[in-house]
């Protein structure tokens, strides 16, 4: 079985290439890099902030970077300078394992799945999806989950639309649901 990287390199390119009629080869949409996020939340305590970054470690193989709120919001009880996030910028064969392990086994675990919106994919080609449980990928076990966080996954990609970006996904197997199928 061909591995996503090696799909994208025998059976993506050359399709764009073909329905887009890209005459130059660094004109046909390439993905560029996956971020993963996780939010704090309000009222959190310094535990679940190690929570959220293992996690993250354990989905991408990568140590996260904490981010920090840059200003002070009082509306939301937020400090200057206060974690209110992780987030891991995955490139190279990290990248590749991961949209791997995203499209083939972390979309088929979610409950009630009925397939990914188009709207998934903004005007500019990238990709971004919403976990509102991080236990849809295998590396959490569901037994030791002490407390449920969501994630957001963004893949940026070089297309420079919505349909190369929608185009580039559909080839690497991502299940996309119409609006008609619905």
């Amino acid at each position: 079985m061909q591995t996503t990287k090696q799909k994208m390199q025998t059976v993506v390119t050359p399709a764009l290439k073909k329905d887009f009629d890209f005459s130059n080869v660094h004109e046909i949409p390439q993905i560029r890099k996956v971020t993963v996020n996780a939010g704090i939340g309000k009222g959190r305590d310094p535990k679940f902030i190690d929570t959220i970054v293992e996690t993250l470690r354990k989905i991408t193989g990568q140590q996260p970077i904490k981010t920090k709120a840059s200003k002070s919001i009082a509306g939301f009880k937020v400090r200057e300078g206060q974690v209110v996030g992780a987030t891991v910028t995955l490139r190279g064969e990290r990248m590749w394992h991961f949209i791997e392990r995203l499209s083939n086994i972390a979309f088929a675990r979610i409950r009630d799945f009925r397939g990914i919106p188009e709207s998934s994919v903004d005007k500019d080609g990238n990709f971004n999806y919403g976990f509102t449980e991080h236990t849809a990928f295998p590396e959490i076990p569901p037994d030791e989950v002490e407390s449920l966080h969501g994630l957001q996954v963004t893949i940026t990609t070089s297309a420079k639309n919505h349909e190369e970006g929608l185009a580039l996904f559909k080839g690497l197997g991502f299940p996309f649901v119409s609006k008609a199928q619905k």
